[in-house]
């Protein structure tokens, strides 16, 4: 089996979408406030969508509270809006070229909106990790096809990749009941 599908891509791969995903999971607050919480969020600056963290620096001055102070005064609306707009349930409050962002207290409806979002995170890489999949199983018939590989070949090769799959998927769902309990936890 000389030739046919990486398996060592298809794993940095995963790994890459589980990665992506428990970058997600951490931006979404339980308790207290995190500079990660604004992580996901994209500013439309300089004719282009920027992390948050590019165009500004995130703090936390107290455990109820974000500060972000913007480097460029010209971009303090557009992260305003960014924030706003991002389904965080965010409104910060404009001081200059600084934003307070109090955080609210969590009730069950914002408990359900946030593990709503979570089980959105992890439908996103879900599709990743299946499209990393497809890949894997084209690169195997392809090889058949071609007749680097055997019939056989091919098939033990999709069935690893099938593993593969089913594995990572498993450690997305992991993460997700974690988190939801984190979430959940009053």
């Amino acid at each position: 089996m000389s030739e046919g599908v990486d398996f060592k891509d298809l794993q940095r791969r995963m790994d890459g979408a589980i990665s992506a995903f428990k970058n997600d999971l951490a931006s979404l607050r339980t308790g207290r406030a995190s500079s990660n919480l604004l992580d996901p969020v994209m500013v439309q600056a300089y004719g282009a969508p920027m992390p948050i963290n590019q165009v500004a620096t995130v703090t936390v001055p107290e455990s109820r509270m974000l500060a972000v102070s913007i480097w460029d005064k010209q971009l303090v609306g557009a992260v305003d809006r960014a924030i706003r707009e991002s389904n965080l349930g965010l409104n910060p409050i404009v001081d200059g070229t600084n934003l307070r962002i109090p955080l609210p207290e969590l009730n069950e409806d914002r408990r359900r909106d946030l593990a709503k979002i979570a089980h959105q995170y992890t439908e996103q890489a879900k599709v990743a990790v299946r499209h990393v999949r497809r890949d894997g199983m084209e690169v195997a018939k392809k090889a058949e096809k071609d007749g680097a590989i055997s019939q056989d070949d091919s098939k033990v090769q999709s069935e690893r990749v099938q593993k593969l799959t089913d594995e990572t998927i498993k450690q997305i769902d992991a993460l997700l009941a974690d988190k939801e309990a984190e979430i959940m936890q009053v």
